[in-house]
């Protein structure tokens, strides 16, 4: 066999891997999630408010986005954003002060989730963070802090750090250092929602694309109080 027929034999076997890597995972749909929230650079703000909501709904098999739900949140106990908050994620003042608190976008999105079938039907799902602090840490405090539900499908996540790590034996500094190593433009503004969660889907087709295996990384315990 001449060596132009192995190399096709070789990019057709690992193009079989990567379309049935991609057919076999677990889950129909992944949900690319990422916070912003108040925040500042001389102090701790306590609590910590959610005031970007972005997710986008990735098809398992097409690794297509099918929708998006992208909101931003009022923050109620300190509505004024920071200069540092402002700069760091390129939200302004006039982006949070007429949208409705965490509890009505928690209420939207969960409409959200019904009118993509993802609740009353048998699609699964699993959400996709950059991190635990997301699922793990944000959004329960500030549901504990304001007595607000928390739905049990944000128990379960993928850290995409984590599977990033699995598949390369790096750990990444960050997303951007996940980007580079796989020579993807960054798109938008980082701390964004919105960017960041097209970024993130970026890398997470690319380890789909290599033949990773999805797995399911993390689960939240956290109890209200």
């Amino acid at each position: 066999m001449s060596a132009a027929h192995r190399n096709v034999l070789k990019q057709s076997v690992f193009m079989a891997k990567n379309i049935k890597s991609v057919r076999s995972v677990s889950f129909d749909y992944f949900l690319i999630l990422d916070f912003e929230a108040t925040c500042d650079n001389t102090r701790k703000i306590r609590p910590q408010e959610i005031i970007e909501f972005p997710v986008l709904k990735l098809n398992s098999k097409t690794l297509e986005t099918e929708a998006r739900f992208h909101r931003y949140v009022k923050p109620q106990v300190n509505p004024i954003l920071t200069p540092f908050c402002t700069e760091l994620t390129g939200i302004i003042q006039d982006m949070v002060d007429n949208q409705a608190s965490l509890d009505e976008v928690l209420k939207d999105f969960d409409q959200w989730m019904i009118d993509n079938h993802l609740l009353q039907s048998d699609n699964s799902f699993v959400f996709v963070t950059c991190g635990d602090w997301d699922l793990k840490i944000m959004l329960p405090d500030q549901c504990n802090h304001f007595s607000l539900e928390r739905k049990t499908y944000f128990s379960n996540w993928i850290n995409i750090k984590k599977i990033f790590a699995n598949s390369t034996s790096k750990w990444p500094r960050g997303l951007l250092n996940m980007l580079e190593h796989y020579r993807l433009p960054h798109i938008g503004h980082h701390h964004s929602g919105i960017d960041d969660c097209l970024n993130i889907a970026n890398i997470f087709r690319k380890l789909m694309n290599n033949g990773y295996q999805i797995q399911r990384t993390d689960i939240s315990h956290y109890q209200r109080t």
